[in-house]
């Protein structure tokens, strides 16, 4: 089972369940922690191989996919006995969402997606290329530090790139292989999840220094605008939820309140 915490809000009977990026774990939400249990029942999770979760080690040569990682989040949640959750999910962990809300989407209220992933364009295909070549030689924190700098590269995104870079040190060389495989399944699951709106109510929060993923989002919203709806933040990079810590609280809670 995935390490977690959750945060009991007696006056609630709505859950927030976050997904942190690849390479992250759930201390990467602290600064929505205290804004949200406010409002609601909070649950936090390390995905498998990240903070305290368990990885690789213990499974063989089973290879990731982004259903298996997302039934990981189902499982949990019937654990707890969540029945159905709002989710907010930054980076990699969008795509991780999206897949959970795909196979289940009974399970879910309304998507956050920040910083969201839905295209890959053609810097972000170097990266990946880039990876696949050196991934077995080069020290993973090396690569994952320099993957960082390219798509956090300004000097008001240090913060954030900071925190993924000290969370990413969590991992090994072993589960940072494994989920750099996600990558080569990227572009098929991607289609799809464009081809395919959702009748989930779907809220994009993206950075307008964010130039990878921002022109695709912007493009996709205009094709699936019954559901879907984009903020972006100014001067703010791919990591919204802590560039814009406040805004980005405050923008959420009202969106799920809505719901």
């Amino acid at each position: 089972m995935l390490n977690h915490i959750t945060y009991l809000n007696p006056k609630s009977t709505e859950w927030v369940t976050f997904i942190h990026g690849a390479g992250g774990s759930y201390i990467t939400w602290f600064k929505q922690i205290k804004a949200f249990k406010k409002h609601f029942n909070v649950l936090l999770l390390d995905l498998r191989g990240h903070g305290n979760s368990l990885g690789s080690q213990d499974l063989g040569n089973v290879k990731y996919t982004f259903e298996f990682l997302a039934n990981d989040i189902i499982e949990l949640l019937n654990v707890l006995n969540i029945k159905k959750s709002h989710f907010v999910a930054i980076s990699l962990g969008t795509i991780i969402l999206r897949q959970l809300a795909d196979k289940h989407p009974k399970r879910v209220s309304s998507m956050v997606l920040a910083g969201a992933i839905m295209q890959l364009n053609f810097r972000s295909k170097v990266l990946v290329a880039i990876g696949n070549i050196f991934k077995k030689i080069i020290p993973y924190i090396t690569l994952y530090t320099f993957f960082a700098y390219i798509i956090m590269p300004r000097k008001n995104h240090k913060p954030s790139r900071d925190v993924f870079i000290k969370e990413a040190k969590k991992l090994n060389q072993k589960e940072f292989i494994r989920w750099f495989s996600l990558a080569n399944q990227v572009n098929p699951v991607l289609k799809s999840f464009r081809q395919n709106e959702l009748e989930i109510p779907i809220f994009y929060i993206l950075g307008d220094q964010d130039a990878m993923f921002l022109p695709s989002i912007k493009e996709l919203v205009k094709t699936q605008k019954h559901y879907s709806t984009l903020m972006v933040f100014d001067n703010c990079g791919h990591v919204v939820n802590l560039d814009k810590a406040y805004l980005f609280n405050k923008k959420v809670v009202e969106f799920i309140s809505k719901v």
